[in-house]
């Protein structure tokens, strides 16, 4: 079945309204359905090149508002959304996660894992639901979506339009993992940057 919708999506790629169903693919995405928009982005961009920019913010922007979607599932729809965190196994998580932030305490853990949702191979809409369900803050939950979405995107838009079929086969093969990798480097980097700020306050 993944096989199928996988490549039910490269056939959207080369359909003639192939930005529509970028729209819809990235905003489904973000709240239920397994396939990344990525799948898409690479043909699409190495088929028309000069939308590069383009395909970067359609993809962007549906799939944030998916998020907001995912967001109010988690928020108002309890036994669905329940189901699609169970889905991935994540039941148990979730539970540690809303127990540490009612304690006050996992705040910053929490953007690290949300930035890392929407920037790695990680379920993004796992996360978006949950963010619904724990009641995070909507202002800071979209900011970080338009940050690791629009992040992420560019970056398979970007090189797909400089390096075509050689970074697509390329991220085949090594994909998940450089971005996995990235993600981790610039969270470490975001924490050691917050802690430098508060040295500095201190002294």
């Amino acid at each position: 079945m993944f096989t199928q919708l996988y490549n039910n999506c490269l056939k959207l790629a080369a359909h003639k309204n192939s930005k529509y169903f970028l729209g819809v693919i990235s905003f489904i995405e973000s709240s239920f359905f397994p396939i990344p928009p990525d799948v898409m982005i690479a043909p699409m961009v190495i088929a028309k090149k000069r939308d590069y920019f383009k395909i970067f913010l359609i993809a962007t922007i549906f799939s944030v508002l998916g998020g907001i979607f995912g967001y109010l599932i988690g928020a108002y729809f309890f036994d669905f959304a329940i189901k699609i965190v169970e889905y991935y196994a994540y039941e148990n998580k979730l539970i540690y996660i809303k127990d540490t932030l009612s304690k006050g305490n996992g705040f910053y853990a929490w953007l690290g894992i949300l930035f890392l949702a929407g920037f790695t191979p990680l379920p993004y809409k796992v996360f978006t639901i949950a963010s619904g369900l724990i009641s995070f803050n909507l202002f800071i939950f979209i900011s970080i979506s338009i940050l690791s979405r629009g992040l992420r995107f560019f970056i398979v838009s970007y090189l797909s339009f400089k390096f075509a079929d050689r970074f697509t086969n390329y991220m085949n093969k090594y994909g998940q993992k450089w971005f996995t990798i990235i993600g981790i480097i610039i969270v470490i980097v975001a924490v050691v940057f917050y802690l430098l700020m508060k040295i500095y306050d201190y002294f």
